[in-house]
């Protein structure tokens, strides 16, 4: 925690660094990804503060879109697309996943009831080897399924339709630091 602390101590002292973003916001993209403290959105992009609007959750699960009940993830999506005006938003899965992979072992999480119940949200479970440790087949189709999850909100639906929003799916491999896209032509996740 030391050097954390050391960190913040002198990070303030560069006011004129951050001053600008004093006077709002303007990101382009919103970043969904996983809380996984391995996977850091502005080192993986090179963004800036007030770049990237994030929405980090375990697994990146975007979960389903209920207008009478939402959630804090569907509020922070909905404020980047129709408040923020992002143009692009980035489902980012990586390798050695520990959502994923739980969903793709079948693993018993009865002893984290709130992991188990927020996982129970990654529907369809992920497609993949159990015994592979980095669950690449598994994230992968996972991320692709949350992309789709995306597209039954109305919002999102509606940007997509006058052409003034684009979904992106990610796989970043955590072990390597390379990225891929999964690209429809082909069907498969490439390098960038």
């Amino acid at each position: 925690m030391q050097p954390l602390i050391d960190n913040a101590r002198t990070f303030g002292q560069r006011p004129e660094e951050f001053a600008k973003l004093a006077e709002g916001q303007s990101p382009q993209v919103l970043f969904i990804t996983c809380s996984d403290s391995r996977v850091v959105p502005a080192l993986i992009t090179g963004a800036r503060p007030g770049e990237l609007f994030e929405l980090r959750t375990a697994g990146n699960i975007v979960p389903p879109y209920a207008s009478e009940h939402p959630t804090s993830e569907a509020a922070t999506i909905e404020y980047a697309v129709e408040v923020l005006g992002v143009r692009d938003i980035v489902v980012c899965g990586h390798s050695h996943c520990g959502a994923v992979g739980a969903l793709v072992r079948g693993d018993d999480l009865d002893a984290v009831p709130a992991v188990r119940d927020w996982l129970n949200h990654a529907t369809p479970r992920p497609a993949g080897a159990a015994e592979d440790p980095a669950v690449a087949e598994g994230v992968q189709s996972h991320v692709l399924a949350q992309v789709l999850r995306l597209r039954s909100y109305p919002f999102i639906d509606k940007k997509l339709a006058e052409e003034q929003l684009t979904l992106h799916a990610w796989y970043y491999e955590v072990h390597t630091g390379a990225v891929r896209v999964h690209r429809t032509e082909s069907d498969a996740f490439e390098g960038l």
